[in-house]
């Protein structure tokens, strides 16, 4: 029996190890990301390429290597420190970001747009229209810049361009607060495929009739052709 409760044990505390220092898993809640990451996916995150913080304590694990432009990063917002986020790391410390007409430049260089980017402030035609901000003055989300990021901090942007909240407003992220590596969507749940019923406090059988909504939708509202999708 005393063998038993200490395998248990340690199995306990290698998957407590796994899943706070190794890997992580991350629910996306908003379209910033689109069309890399959608609303309703969820992604597997490398904790220890950038150093995965020793559970219960400040201490980090050394590094594999620290984030570098074009890794898509989970970080905490640096307006709570805690809020989480994900984002694609487009520059590093000493690096100079310009946002020209939309177009973005790292050290004068132009950098082509990921796969996934999209821009959804167009006309009809499918111009891209340029907002200014209403004075005409200072930094704008599709003007920006130059801005040189101080060391040890990152520059990050989402790849829906016209839709995100990102260090065009609130500015680079601190070392410290970079949780992870995104590396792949391992479940994707689309719940505009079958909108579920509202959960109220009032309503005792709101729970269930939730669980028995996903359950017969189950198959319609799983993005099949996303799962296991590897990030880049």
């Amino acid at each position: 029996m005393k063998s038993w409760i200490i395998q248990i044990i340690v199995m306990v505390l290698a998957i407590t190890v796994l899943k706070t220092s190794i890997v992580a898993a991350y629910h996306v809640p908003s379209s910033s990301m689109e069309n890399t990451l959608l609303i309703g996916d969820f992604i597997v995150a490398n904790q220890f390429l950038y150093g995965a913080r020793v559970p219960g304590t400040n201490y980090r694990l050394p590094a594999v290597r620290d984030p570098r432009a074009g890794d898509i990063v989970v970080f905490n917002y640096p307006g709570d420190g805690k809020t989480r986020y994900v984002k694609r790391c487009v520059a590093v410390g000493g690096d100079t970001v310009q946002v020209v007409n939309k177009q973005l430049y790292v050290n004068g260089r132009q950098v082509f747009d990921a796969p996934g980017a999209k821009y959804i402030d167009t006309t009809g035609d499918g111009t891209r229209v340029i907002r200014a901000r209403p004075d005409g003055r200072g930094d704008s989300r599709d003007n920006y810049g130059p801005y040189i990021v101080p060391p040890d901090m990152y520059f990050m942007m989402g790849d829906n361009r016209d839709n995100s909240y990102d260090s065009r407003y609130w500015g680079p992220v601190k070392r410290d607060l970079i949780l992870g590596h995104a590396m792949i969507i391992h479940l994707s749940w689309d719940d505009e495929a079958a909108p579920a019923p509202e959960v109220s406090l009032d309503d005792p059988l709101s729970v269930p009739r939730l669980f028995l909504h996903n359950g017969i939708h189950f198959f319609e509202k799983v993005r099949w052709n996303r799962l296991l999708t590897l990030l880049s």
